[in-house]
């Protein structure tokens, strides 16, 4: 099933390259869809929730790795969808979501990485984070007056060179991670400025949506223009080899839950793993414990 899914979409076609500079006015925000009916759409990510399905049983037999999913992307983005879509056929006992807001007391008396690190995978599972320690470079960025509520030593607060330093602290811990056997592939979901426009309406306008929308996201698309070239400076600074960052076309949401399930499913695919072999006595007693139960 993978095999069939490489030949549909080529995670490499979204791939932030390391060490290169990047404007997202060069990247769409929106592609050709891949597929040309709903019914052919249904299917092809079913095929991929089942693949996804099998690859992540061998993943929590095989319990070498883990596997850390990174969602990012503008209100409206389609994160929350991405999620419930493609991990719709996961076993929930390997898998965990977390969803970080705006940090509580506690987790501003720490680090800005401690909150989100208590909370990574354990080898074996699947984490993912809808938004991550990525909003300390990206909000805190476009409205650095959130620093000095922070609890930070004045003396640490230089506008001019924390980011850098908050790159480098993320580009550390990540290749850290990945060399004690965990996975990252983040995704950046690019939706086009209009397009979150139409979804705001539309959150107005059906009832049943209404509870997504708040004044603070309206307040929030006033700031666009640098939100995009903190998502500029963020990716390029830290798009390495073992992290990479895909930039996913979101303005269809059909296509970008595809295109997202395509790049976990080739990630995922790319890990050696197989099921724990068993011993002679081991198999042995299995045999004799089959023998009792058929008698």
């Amino acid at each position: 099933m993978a095999k069939t899914m490489k030949s549909e979409i080529r995670a490499k076609n979204f791939l932030a390259h390391p060490g290169k500079a990047i404007s997202l006015g060069d990247w769409p925000s929106k592609v050709k869809p891949i597929c040309d009916s709903k019914e052919k759409y249904k299917q092809l990510l079913e095929d991929h929730v089942v693949s996804l399905s099998k690859l992540q049983q061998l993943h929590y037999a095989s319990g070498r790795y883990a596997l850390l999913l990174i969602f990012q992307g503008m209100d409206a983005a389609g994160k929350d969808g991405a999620i419930d879509h493609i991990m719709s056929g996961v076993n929930p006992e390997g898998c965990e979501v977390f969803s970080f807001k705006q940090p509580s007391a506690e987790e501003l008396k720490h680090d800005f990485l401690w909150r989100t690190n208590c909370r990574l995978p354990e080898r074996g599972r699947i984490g993912i984070f809808n938004r991550s320690y990525y909003e300390e470079v990206l909000v805190v960025r476009v409205h650095p007056e959130l620093l000095h509520q922070q609890g930070l030593p004045e003396t640490l607060i230089k506008e001019k060179d924390i980011w850098e330093e908050r790159y480098r602290s993320i580009a550390d811990l990540e290749e850290h991670l990945y060399r004690n056997g965990t996975l990252i592939v983040k995704i950046f979901l690019h939706l086009s400025k209009d397009e979150q426009r139409k979804r705001f309406l539309e959150r107005i306008d059906a009832p049943d949506k209404n509870w997504k929308f708040s004044l603070a996201d309206i307040h929030e698309r006033k700031y666009w223009s640098a939100y995009m070239k903190a998502y500029e400076a963020c990716m390029a600074a830290t798009s390495t080899h073992h992290a990479p960052w895909y930039i996913v076309p979101a303005d269809d949401k059909e296509n970008a839950r595809l295109i997202v399930s395509g790049i976990v499913l080739d990630r995922l695919d790319g890990i050696s793993m197989a099921y724990p072999k068993i011993s002679t006595e081991r198999r042995k007693e299995l045999l004799l414990i089959r023998k009792g139960l058929k008698a």
